[in-house]
């Protein structure tokens, strides 16, 4: 069955043309309010970005994600193997605000501050407009022939794409490994660190190829986040939304005639100008309705209201709106389902706090020797062997750590039989025996509490089990 004409746009996506090849976007340089605001907050978030992982909070990096070694470190705060359950919450909170903030806004992130789109329109498209000029100009140099006009300025738009695309490299780098060893393994040089170079220059082209050629099609094609709206959204999301009972009248849109009474003639406001779709980053019409492809960007907004104003009509023909408030002009409210959210991310945000507030800067485990029994020394005694790991999540390093029972009276002797030190942001491990009198065990096996001291002050304690003489009844 044939889709209605009006909705045959939806069977196909407008960066491909009907034979499946690439129909390159040439948006045409967007201006007005919105577009300041845009630019103004994503020169902040760029700011952010770029000094972020150079950033330190009480010597942890700002924001680190070391998958390799299992590091992480938001906000300062440093993550370990053993506080995944911490991470797990913190990502599932932010996965509960991004879904509370687009059933409210809808996809205003990918707008306002996507890295994928601060990238794309304010620093790339903006070398572009400045080195090809405006839409038109673009269009005609790319049917140019290559004469040395066209190579001078490709030659140097894909320079400084390369050389800002190998600076993000350098900079995601310093979010995956830690900003010092990035600036230690450049001192070193790239015959002493080749694989950081290696990895510095697949980066490179990764952004470089996203940046200059995939472009919107990350946003329409391959961001998951996209497509997670689509279930998300309902009619009163409030979007980047066209007036279609303003824009269409009774009689449709047309174009614009001086001295013509619009109103009479039952037609809408829209003149049809086409300026909204020709402004648009990722090539759609906005006035064919909520699309997954809208990024949000209100390019289209300022646009509009550029020929609003020109045409001496009220602004406001493509807004931020709800499709409830367009047809039926209903004010935003909150919705149970929205009420549902908050109160979601409310509790794991409260579990989160309660979990960081809890959470020790030290961490000691002992486990007994897998396949060992104990031993039944003179004056009975029993002794346990145990392996041990101290995790020192700051950035000072702890001295003079010594293990004493708490739980029970007997003695733990370290293997080395010296205090040890647990190195800044690193562990310490090695083997230790408990030994205690049978006469002070009630069972075969009982639990035992021990205490983790650094210079005589306790720092953690430990749990473990020990296993004794078996008992009869």
């Amino acid at each position: 069955m044939e889709a209605p004409k009006n909705e045959q746009f939806r069977d196909s996506i407008s960066t491909i043309t009907e034979d499946g090849k690439r129909s390159w976007v040439y948006p045409k340089k967007p201006s007005g309010k919105y577009y300041n605001y845009r630019t103004w907050v994503s020169y902040i978030l760029l700011a952010i970005l770029l000094i972020a992982p150079f950033i330190k909070v009480n010597g942890n990096q700002f924001l680190l994600f070391n998958v390799l070694e299992r590091k992480f470190n938001i906000f300062g705060f440093p993550f370990w193997p053993q506080d995944f359950h911490l991470l797990v919450i913190s990502m599932i909170t932010g996965v509960v605000f991004i879904i509370l903030f687009t059933v409210v806004f809808g996809r205003i992130f990918c707008g306002w501050m996507c890295p994928q789109t601060i990238f794309l329109e304010m620093v790339f498209r903006k070398i572009e407009f400045w080195i090809e000029g405006d839409r038109g100009k673009q269009i005609r140099l790319d049917k140019q022939e290559w004469n040395a006009d066209k190579i001078k300025k490709r030659a140097l738009k894909w320079t400084l794409f390369f050389i800002i695309s190998f600076v993000i490299a350098n900079v995601f780098l310093a979010y995956v490994i830690g900003s010092d060893e990035l600036i230690t393994d450049i001192k070193a040089g790239p015959s002493e660190k080749l694989g950081t170079l290696i990895s510095l220059l697949v980066f490179t082209g990764i952004f470089y190829f996203v940046f200059a050629w995939f472009r919107e099609q990350v946003c329409i094609i391959a961001c998951p986040y996209g497509r997670l709206q689509g279930v998300l959204l309902d009619n009163k999301t409030i979007n980047v939304a066209y007036d279609f009972v303003r824009g269409e009248g009774t009689a449709g849109r047309s174009k614009f005639r001086k001295n013509e009474d619009r109103e009479a003639a039952g037609k809408g406001d829209c003149i049809d100008c086409n300026q909204c779709v020709v402004v648009c980053p990722t090539g759609i019409d906005i006035r064919n309705g909520t699309q997954l492809e809208c990024v949000n960007c209100t390019a289209c907004i300022d646009e509009c209201d550029h020929i609003m104003d020109r045409i001496g009509l009220p602004k406001g023909l493509i807004r931020y709106a709800s499709e409830d408030n367009i047809e039926k002009k209903e004010p935003f409210k909150l919705t149970t389902r929205i009420k549902g959210y908050i109160a979601v991310l409310t509790i794991l945000v409260g579990v989160l706090i309660g979990m960081l507030f809890l959470r020790n800067d030290v961490e000691a485990t002992i486990l007994r020797l897998p396949g060992q029994l104990y031993q039944h020394k003179e004056n009975n005694i029993i002794s346990n062997v145990y392996t041990f790991k101290v995790i020192n999540k700051t950035t000072q390093k702890i001295e003079d750590v010594s293990y004493k029972l708490l739980s029970h009276k007997g003695k733990i002797k370290l293997v080395t039989d010296t205090n040890f030190t647990v190195p800044k942001q690193g562990l310490a491990e090695g083997t230790l025996f408990i030994e205690i009198n049978n006469s002070a065990l009630k069972k075969d096996r009982v639990r035992l509490k021990i205490g983790v001291y650094s210079k005589g002050k306790l720092i953690e304690t430990a749990t473990t089990n020990f296993l004794g003489l078996r008992r009869y009844r």
